[in-house]
């Protein structure tokens, strides 16, 4: 006759016995009075506690005590009694003459099918040295942010010196095309103080482009144009964000388009108005200056020789643009233009293989 197979309560008590007994995670299976049912190797091991003394051990009682925390007991005894859920429970656990561990507990309540028997599993998770690399990390990052604050500080102060200086000397030169000299480079000097000024304010992160145009305009017109009501200079943009990169690289381009804008297209007092746009539609954009200005002279039709800077040239390519000068009649409009061309992967395979 074949023997009677164990009743299921037992079955399931020994299966969770055998899983919390070989678990990597540190586990204890508890009664409802938390008295320790089965406590894992690992549990024994990370807290330095005697298997042989575990088991049968009132929870409040392992080690030295120091698993007596009365607000745990009362979540698990409302657990045990199915009023609530242990779930991201973090403690400290205080030993003494060992060092203190940050701990994330869970715990929940099995049912067996047949039995009145209670038992908790609860899980302890030790994030001491998480949570220390964390603060660590925290720490670092405040200290890099104040380190680029003073960095940031130092750098203005430095470019206001250099302005004023260039504004001082031209003043005291006798040479005129010194002193235009002396003034361009005050102009654009004023200008990456500017760049710097927007960048330090988006602390390295995404730059709003629509707000820094526009503090880069207001502060080339400042320096550079006399009558606001005779010369006008503004910007629209749309809400895009950019990096502090690619944000640099416009602002020096804006930079020298409006400075060139402002020297050539409007002689003898010519009264105008500049505009800087910016738009962009996905991974496309489009930047330009534009003016209503006597326009471009006819000989200089090549965009290098118009512009008279081989610096937008060389950033616009780096930004992967395109300079495009178009007359406007009056005036004229240079756009740096940056399309997207996606190449699909079998296309790029047979352009290899050409």
């Amino acid at each position: 006759m074949a023997p009677h197979a164990p009743p299921a309560p037992v079955v399931a008590l020994n299966l969770a016995l055998a899983v919390v007994a070989s678990s990597v995670a540190p586990l204890l299976l508890l009664d409802k009075d938390l008295m320790v049912v089965a406590a894992s190797t690992s549990f024994c091991r990370n807290f330095q506690i005697a298997p042989e003394k575990a088991q049968g051990c009132q929870l409040a009682e392992l080690g030295g005590g120091e698993w007596l925390v009365p607000q745990l007991s009362s979540l698990l005894k409302a657990t045990a009694a199915g009023f609530a859920e242990v779930e991201a429970y973090e403690m400290d656990l205080v030993r003494k003459d060992r060092e203190d561990r940050h701990l994330v507990l869970n715990a929940k309540k099995l049912d067996y099918a047949g039995s009145e028997d209670i038992r908790l599993v609860l899980s302890v998770v030790d994030v001491t040295d998480a949570r220390l690399a964390e603060k660590l990390h925290t720490g670092l990052l405040k200290e890099k942010g104040v380190l680029l604050q003073e960095l940031h500080h130092r750098v203005a102060n430095s470019l206001q010196i250099i302005a004023s200086v260039l504004l001082q000397s031209a003043r005291k030169v006798q040479s005129e095309e010194t002193r235009l000299h002396l003034h361009d480079a005050h102009h654009r000097v004023m200008s990456v103080a500017a760049l710097q000024q927007q960048l330090a304010a988006s602390k390295l992160g995404d730059v709003e482009l629509k707000p820094y145009l526009k503090a880069l305009c207001e502060s080339i017109g400042a320096s550079m144009i006399r009558d606001h009501e005779q010369l006008t200079l503004s910007v629209t943009a749309d809400d895009s964000l950019t990096t502090a990169d690619t944000s640099v690289s416009m602002g020096l381009i804006v930079t020298e388009l409006v400075i060139n804008a402002l020297k050539h297209a409007f002689p003898d007092n010519r009264k105008g108005a500049i505009i800087v746009d910016y738009h962009s539609r996905g991974p496309n954009w489009n930047l330009s200056v534009i003016d209503d200005g006597v326009g471009m002279p006819a000989d200089q039709g090549s965009t290098k020789a118009g512009l008279g800077s081989s610096i937008v040239q060389a950033l616009a390519m780096q930004l992967g643009g395109k300079v495009i000068v178009t007359p406007c009649n009056p005036g004229t409009n240079v756009s740096i233009q940056h399309t997207y061309v996606p190449v699909i992967v079998g296309q790029a395979a047979a352009l290899g293989a050409v």
